[in-house]
């Protein structure tokens, strides 16, 4: 939107039910990519953790970074609920995003 920051609290999957990561960022497009060309996280390069499963968008950047500490707390069960709750096949969001 025009005028205002957005923030997204974001997870990576490593494949379907595979190794998941989760970040924050204010820029996903060029964050994801990041990921993808393994400069975003030593985890995320070691692990293959690259498929953009699960998003969500924040006005706020202290909701959005409390909101990825919440999910970093969840158990595994949890994250892959909500996870599957929007994206049941755990496809690859990224290619809607460009």
């Amino acid at each position: 939107m025009v005028g205002g920051h957005h923030y997204y609290v974001y997870m990576l999957a490593s494949r379907l039910g595979g190794t998941l990561y989760i970040g924050v960022t204010n820029d996903l497009l060029r964050r994801i990519s990041e990921h993808r060309l393994g400069i975003g996280s030593r985890f995320a390069a070691r692990y293959e953790v690259h498929r953009l499963v699960y998003y969500e968008l924040f006005d706020d950047v202290e909701q959005a970074i409390h909101r990825e500490k919440q999910l970093k707390r969840w158990n595994r069960a949890w994250k892959i609920r909500l996870i599957e709750e929007q994206n049941p096949d755990w496809g690859d969001l990224f290619p809607g995003l460009v």
